[in-house]
């Protein structure tokens, strides 16, 4: 069996895989500063990001990766341009905050909806369309998860006389999903990835308690959002492999949470409908392995090596970690990545092109030493 891409049920479909977010240049970061002061129009911002994404497949391909992205080049954050296609979201602060390992925090913003939500163009066909033309791989695309357009603002997350219930704010959003991955399965894409951060954050105590205090049940946020999730993707054409990325926050080095998997582990495990998940393993702050026991027919990628930091991992390490985790789910359900992206904004986070470049290729290195 190959070491970096496979098709079997209850598998990742590539041993080596990453989530997606990389390191803007410095060409397209100016790019998006003169785009937004009205010094470039349109088309030329198109055209400098139609070239750094050919570089960035490019860097993407010989590292020895099967599996790229566009590095969510066009985007200003994950989320940021689905906020921008989708009428009746409006932005405002967010309800938490980002911090470090040094006390430093950093606010952000969240989207919310002003009025009724409607899909008026595609939200990521474009990209992926490109994606594909540039490539011999396979294309990813991934996609912001239902709850991202919920949590971060806790129960102020809509105007009342647009949805004066969350399940009508979601059965919109569930529609708007299924519009848009059912235009990207028909454009060829066979890989979707949903980046899940509210249930990740629903594994920390403090923000639980945060939740509480909000007048929220955790609990019932969790199923709320797995439900969102399998309504997202209800009906997908056949073929389409749908991983969910959960994420602890990634912002300039910062994070949102800390907290193993545990308390959610079972039902997220067990009742999410996708091929597989890409797990951040990449501290202590993401605790052990033993939630791994819960998931069954479906895969698991190891988020070992860090995108925060520069500090390259040793492959032995990587080796050891994936044994540990064998502990609780066989081995042929495994693969290994990045934790998260190196760039969920276009700022970026703390490390050089050369250190995410380094961590790519290591990666793949580890799948073929792993999985030899």
């Amino acid at each position: 069996m190959n070491a970096t891409a496979m098709n079997t049920k209850g598998q990742p479909p590539f041993r080596a895989d990453h989530v997606g977010s990389l390191l803007r240049p410095a060409e397209l970061r100016q790019a998006f500063k003169d785009h937004a002061a009205k010094r470039i129009d349109d088309t030329v911002f198109a055209q400098i990001q139609d070239r750094c994404i050919r570089d960035v497949v490019k860097l993407q391909e010989e590292a020895g990766l099967q599996v790229v992205t566009d590095g969510e080049f066009r985007r200003g954050s994950y989320w940021g341009r689905f906020v921008e296609r989708i009428d009746g979201f409006v932005i405002k602060p967010a309800e938490v905050k980002f911090r470090d390992d040094h006390g430093h925090e950093a606010e952000f913003t969240a989207p919310y909806a002003a009025s009724k939500l409607t899909r008026r163009q595609p939200l990521a066909l474009d990209e992926f369309s490109f994606l594909k033309s540039v490539t011999k791989v396979t294309p990813k695309i991934t996609l912001p998860s239902p709850s991202t357009m919920h949590f971060y603002r806790c129960t102020d997350f809509a105007d009342k006389a647009a949805y004066p219930t969350v399940e009508g704010f979601f059965a919109d959003l569930g529609r708007i999903f299924r519009e848009e991955i059912t235009e990207l399965a028909k454009a060829g894409c066979r890989y979707i990835q949903l980046d899940e951060v509210a249930v990740a954050l629903l594994c920390d105590p403090a923000i639980r308690k945060k939740v509480e205090d909000a007048g929220q049940k955790p609990d019932h946020l969790v199923d709320l959002y797995i439900d969102s999730l399998n309504d997202a993707v209800a009906g997908a054409p056949a073929g389409v492999a749908f991983g969910v990325h959960m994420c602890r926050g990634n912002f300039k080095g910062h994070y949102l949470a800390a907290g193993g998997y545990e308390s959610v582990a079972e039902r997220f495990f067990t009742r999410t409908k996708v091929n597989h998940f890409l797990l951040e393993y990449d501290t202590q702050r993401a605790g052990d392995f033993k939630p791994l026991r819960f998931v069954k027919d479906k895969g698991v990628v190891l988020g070992l090596i860090s995108s925060k930091t520069p500090a390259l991992e040793k492959l032995d390490d990587l080796a050891t970690r994936t044994r540990e985790a064998t502990s609780h789910i066989g081995l042929d359900h495994l693969a290994i990545s990045p934790q998260c992206g190196f760039a969920s904004t276009v700022a970026g986070n703390p490390v050089t092109e050369a250190d995410e470049r380094a961590k790519l290729s290591l990666v793949v290195k580890a799948a073929e030493t792993i999985w030899r």
